[in-house]
């Protein structure tokens, strides 16, 4: 099997909780939201790998420290066998060019005092990789690669002035223009209305398939994430709970907490039979996580002190199908 682009391995981000003046006074002892708490995967060359889970899960944060916008608190990140866990920003510069974000909300991501042209062009001075003709032969070339055309009615515009999905578009095309190597989308296509999540979507699997760029998919939409991604992640409070090829995870799943998130997704068939799975309640607080497995103060097939006190080895389960529950796990 081809080496993969990315591997992380134990990564860990606490982040350390602010008590307040009184807070400190009354207690010494420090509290961490534990966001992302020991999470291995694997990003082949050329896939789409999907990360699901509610809000609060720690998707975000797990990619914000893929591409080191956040330094991880323990754990190890291989890019194309290198060590970037804990690299340098003056290191980090050369990496940058292969691994790019496309962020959530394009009203936010986008700054609204640059024009379009101004707000594309930022990676490539920023990284110093081109300019004058050739920086604008490419801002018109990667704009027609995004479905922004004629680019010349685009580039002297400002974000306001466009639409929510032109806005993801300009996005994507600033990601892109460096021609990276591995894009982590973070939801980005959430804030956009239905009827056009449809062709951002096409434009980013195209590009994908034109420039063999990897992608890292996060999403709360497991409906999405079977006709788009390759494999599938689940996390839950900051522990991967499934992975597996996302074929074999929504027509098989295991982990009762995919269950739960397919049962959840709407079928479009009133006469469907659906397996009756209910979690009920909210995911409980990142600061004081469950102990043993961290669902088992929701799941529907709780046994007791093994799920409350023992934390599920991940294991396979063959065809590259891993999970994490005390259902399947040798005692």
């Amino acid at each position: 099997m081809e080496e993969p682009i990315l591997k992380i391995t134990g990564l860990k981000k606490w982040f350390p909780l602010r008590m307040g003046l009184l807070g400190s006074l009354v207690s010494k002892t420090q509290y961490y939201v534990r966001a992302v708490d020991g999470i291995d995967l694997e990003v082949r060359r050329g896939e789409i790998y999907g990360l699901v889970g509610e809000s609060g899960s720690g998707k975000t944060t797990t990619g914000r420290m893929i591409v080191r916008l956040i330094n991880p608190t323990k754990g190890k990140i291989l890019f194309e066998n290198q060590d970037i866990t804990f690299l340098s920003d003056k290191a980090l510069k050369s990496i940058r060019q292969k691994m790019q974000i496309i962020f959530q909300d394009p009203y936010d991501s986008l700054n609204p005092q640059m024009t379009i042209f101004n707000i594309v062009t930022e990676p490539l001075q920023s990284l110093g990789i081109a300019s004058g003709s050739e920086m604008e032969e490419r801002v018109r070339k990667t704009l027609e690669d995004v479905e922004l055309t004629p680019p010349e009615e685009f580039i002297l515009r400002f974000p306001h002035e466009l639409s929510g999905g032109q806005r993801q578009r300009v996005a994507t095309a600033r990601a892109l223009i460096v021609n990276p190597e591995f894009v982590i989308a973070d939801e980005p296509v959430s804030m956009l209305d239905v009827s056009i999540r449809a062709e951002v979507l096409n434009v980013m699997l195209q590009l994908m398939e034109k420039r063999n760029v990897s992608f890292f998919y996060i999403t709360h939409d497991l409906a999405l994430a079977r006709h788009i991604c390759n494999r599938i992640g689940v996390m839950y409070l900051g522990k991967m709970m499934e992975r597996a090829d996302a074929e074999n995870l929504i027509k098989e799943p295991l982990h009762p907490y995919t269950k739960a998130l397919i049962a959840a997704v709407p079928v479009p068939d009133p006469s469907s039979k659906r397996a009756d799975v209910v979690i009920k309640g909210e995911i409980p607080s990142p600061v004081n996580p469950p102990p043993g497995c961290r669902f088992h103060t929701r799941c529907p097939d709780y046994m007791g002190d093994i799920c409350k006190t023992q934390e599920p080895m991940m294991c396979e389960m063959g065809n590259r199908h891993f999970v994490a529950c005390h259902l399947y796990s040798k005692h």
